[in-house]
């Protein structure tokens, strides 16, 4: 069942982006994995093809452009050579950060950074997770007092993307302690600031070439005008465009889910076993089956969510329901696959195994498939 979701110009953009991925992120790979950190200077290729700052209008450099299918074709493109942690660099940038710039900045805030992040020069990060605070953001303890024109920000962040490489920090703060989630605001911290520095390139167990790290905030003096969006709202905010996230990570989901399935079925038409392809097994066969079935029908409810999402009038459950579903349908593709390909599938040179490691994170960034289906329980028994 082929997909109605794409138009002749978005396959136009497909063949593109193809393209780029063949010249720049094909032939690194390997190194990068090997080296546990992408070059910077794809991200200033990223930016000069226009891959960059998709949404972002052209009047700061952007490619004027709100339609989320695009972002979707990168992230298939990306998948379909197994670069998810190029995938989830990119996605942070536009479909995570880019967001609450692009609705919250001011003007002058607009000027100064959104050109820089469409061109690569500016890497950016959002810096929530604390080593005390994951899914339950309301217990972060970082906090920002005010001081005359200024803020002086203090505590520490962990698990963020693109910690290494970024020169701007979206950061959750406390401003008024007493307040509970009303008491929070977002900061933009900028590289060089006094007091801001970067700790471990954390050691993951996947997403080898995607730069995750630590950061700190040492009485850091911010001024009042890199504060992002109304003062004792940004936890309001951050749910605000949580829909977004939880649409991308699902989008990330499908199409990896999507390229495994079709790594497995060339491999098992190749792969002799007892005198014949392993898939003229039946329980190769039916194995087969059940994955492509699973993901055309996930498919089928994805495209309808970024459907939704384009019309404006996607929900924070519908956005949950997709995130914990695809993420979780993802680990359970590639793990079967890994399966059929026996002993090669344990190997790093077959690219089964590296989506293997990279899939784990999938179902606990974003949202824990918990909390997605908190979020769905609780809207359904609240209308009962």
């Amino acid at each position: 069942m082929k997909s109605k979701l794409y138009t002749e110009d978005h396959e136009a953009f497909r063949e593109m982006v193809r393209e780029f991925i063949a010249r720049e992120v094909t032939p690194h790979q390997e190194r990068w994995e090997q080296e546990r950190l992408m070059d910077r200077k794809l991200w200033t290729a990223a930016g000069k093809q226009g891959l960059l700052g998709i949404a972002v209008p052209t009047e700061f450099g952007g490619g004027g452009e709100s339609d989320f299918r695009y972002r979707a074709v990168v992230m298939e493109e990306l998948a379909d050579v197994g670069a998810a942690s190029v995938s989830l660099s990119l996605s942070l940038q536009d479909d995570i950060a880019l967001p609450y710039l692009l609705d919250l900045a001011t003007g002058e805030q607009k000027l100064r950074w959104l050109p820089g992040i469409c061109s690569g020069e500016i890497v950016t990060a959002i810096a929530l997770t604390e080593p005390g605070a994951g899914s339950d953001l309301q217990g972060i303890r970082a906090t920002a007092v005010k001081d005359g024109d200024d803020y002086i920000v203090s505590g520490a962040k962990t698990f963020i993307t693109n910690g290494i490489h970024s020169d701007l920090v979206i950061m959750l703060a406390r401003t008024d302690p007493a307040a509970g989630a009303k008491g929070m605001s977002l900061f933009v911290i900028e590289r060089g600031m006094p007091g801001f520095t970067r700790g471990r390139k954390l050691n993951k167990v996947g997403l080898h070439a995607q730069d995750t790290a630590e950061l700190f905030f040492d009485e850091v003096v911010v001024p009042a005008a890199n504060l992002l969006g109304t003062p004792g709202h940004g936890f309001v905010h951050l749910m605000e465009r949580l829909p977004r996230e939880r649409m991308a990570i699902a989008v990330v989901a499908q199409a990896a889910a999507e390229a495994a399935l079709r790594w497995t079925l060339a491999y098992c038409a190749e792969r002799t076993a007892f005198g014949k392809p392993i898939a003229d097994l039946q329980s190769t066969r039916f194995t087969l089956a059940e994955l492509a079935t699973e993901t055309e029908v996930t498919r089928a409810y994805l495209d309808r969510v970024i459907g939704d999402f384009n019309d404006g009038t996607l929900s924070a459950v519908d956005a949950a329901k997709a995130k914990w579903w695809a993420t979780e349908l993802q680990n359970r593709v590639v793990n079967r696959c890994v399966q059929l390909h026996g002993g090669y599938g344990y190997m790093l040179e077959y690219p089964i195994a590296r989506a293997f490691i990279d899939a784990r994170i999938q179902t606990i960034y974003g949202g824990t498939t918990e909390i997605m289906k908190e979020i769905i329980g609780r809207d359904l028994t609240s209308h009962g």
